[in-house]
């Protein structure tokens, strides 16, 4: 087994450092841009008067970095060729997004709203996977030059990880002898809202409370009437642009649903499974960068005449941060590796405990790494003249958003013991060999599995 990031990997990699020096730093050192970076950040980027959204200047540099990145042919690295990209694979991705993320804030890499000069858009994959001919013809053009910004409405005000509980429903309604649906519903966190000329809203079309099957996905135009923003929801880490929708009467036509009837989960788990493992690279590259500069001050802080460094409670929590860094990245990257030689929509049955593993872990030890440099920096580390603190408060969403960390656990359990995943058809012979043996009168000595 090869362990090596090949070549051409490294020389892309040492491509995007190149570019970001030439043109992303001097953008970001620019007019006091670097307002959005330094200490200021927060208040820099968060208008406070206007329900906490972002700045329009704020996302108006971020979208003149991606121009540049777009332009350079970074920011679509991973649209599948047919759709102007370069085909990147999930291996290459994590390590990517990895190696930006370890580099600190920046106009390169900032993860509070998914901005990168690579990008990561779930949603154009997810397109090309479930959207019909018809589908493709009416909306590839739109999405692929960024016309098209959808939302993903999912998470509801009274049900978060049980998705299959929801209570938006969607019922059939012709008009004017079309046939089509009416909507009704909230969904929470819809983030993007502001800017979203469409909503992946995720709807109960038939079944019952807690079927997996039963729900689909319909693209909603944003500025249906029926559609109204009713909150913003302010967070740990500002600016907020995570809404609470509602959707009142909504009718769209039957051409308006994503993927098959009935089947939306499974588009959901699309693009979960591609953010999950981009996510956990980059929580990883954070962690990485925290820990460097952790190292780096206490070598060069010199308490009571001596380096930090020399003593072993700083030595030692560093250690351990480094060691499951190390740890994390292989299984992160065999996992990436594993996505890569599966159908796309095999991920879910097959790997899918896999994915959650590292995600969970890597927001996890990227919270731990944040708060570690903290320590080590001592009152410096506290302030916000660091970027600990930022990293902290965005890197801890990521242990909620996606699934929470207790919801992916609950999936490696789930594969672990044989509910779900490859090995469910083993334990069930495993299990009729056991309760035969038992009837027979056997005790657990002498019964053979």
């Amino acid at each position: 087994m090869d362990f090596a990031v090949p070549q051409d990997l490294q020389d892309y990699l040492a491509e995007l450092d190149a570019f970001i020096e030439a043109k992303i730093k001097p953008l970001e050192n620019q007019d006091d841009n670097i307002r959005f970076f330094d200490h200021r950040r927060e208040h820099a980027r968060t208008d406070w008067d206007n329900d906490g959204l972002p700045r329009h200047e704020w996302e108006a540099l971020l979208a003149q970095a991606r121009k540049l990145a777009d332009d350079a042919g970074h920011l679509r690295y991973a649209w599948p060729v047919e759709m102007g990209g370069k085909g990147g694979s999930n291996l290459s991705m994590a390590i990517i997004r990895e190696h930006l993320a370890a580099k600190g804030l920046g106009l390169h890499n900032d993860l509070q709203n998914e901005h990168s000069i690579v990008g990561n858009n779930p949603f154009v994959l997810m397109f090309k996977e479930f959207a019909t001919n018809a589908q493709y013809e009416k909306y590839s053009d739109d999405l692929l030059s960024g016309k098209i910004r959808a939302t993903f409405g999912l998470t509801e005000p009274n049900h978060g990880s049980d998705a299959t509980h929801m209570e938006t429903r969607a019922v059939r309604q012709d008009r004017d002898g079309v046939s089509g649906w009416l909507i009704n519903g909230q969904k929470m966190w819809t983030t993007g809202m502001h800017v979203a000329t469409h909503c992946m809203c995720f709807a109960r079309t038939s079944g019952e409370d807690g079927d997996a099957t039963g729900i689909t996905v319909f693209l909603v135009p944003a500025n249906d009437p029926g559609v109204k923003i009713e909150e913003w929801l302010w967070t740990f880490n500002m600016p907020t642009d995570h809404p609470r929708v509602s959707f009142t009467n909504v009718w769209v036509p039957e051409d308006a649903i994503w993927g098959v009837e009935g089947r939306g989960l499974g588009l959901g788990q699309s693009f979960v499974h591609q953010n999950r493992i981009r996510q956990a690279a980059s929580s990883l590259g954070a962690a990485v960068y925290c820990i460097n500069e952790s190292v780096k001050y206490a070598r060069l802080r010199k308490p009571f005449g001596k380096p930090l460094s020399d003593n072993q409670a700083i030595q030692f929590p560093l250690v351990e941060l480094a060691t499951q860094a190390e740890m994390l990245r292989l299984l992160i990257r065999k996992t990436a590796w594993e996505m890569d030689q599966l159908p796309h929509k095999e991920v879910e049955r097959q790997i899918s405990d896999r994915v959650s593993m590292c995600n969970y872990w890597g927001n996890r030890l990227c919270c731990e790494a944040a708060d570690r440099a903290m320590q080590v920096h001592g009152g410096i580390g506290y302030s916000r003249h660091k970027a600990f603190e930022h990293i902290y408060r965005h890197h801890r969403r990521y242990r909620i958003t996606e699934g929470s960390e207790e919801i992916q656990m609950r999936k490696v359990a789930a594969f672990l013991f044989g509910y779900l995943g490859p090995k469910r058809k083993d334990f069930a012979e495993m299990e009729a060999r056991y309760d035969e043996q038992r009837a027979a009168g056997r005790n657990d000595r002498e019964i053979q599995i």
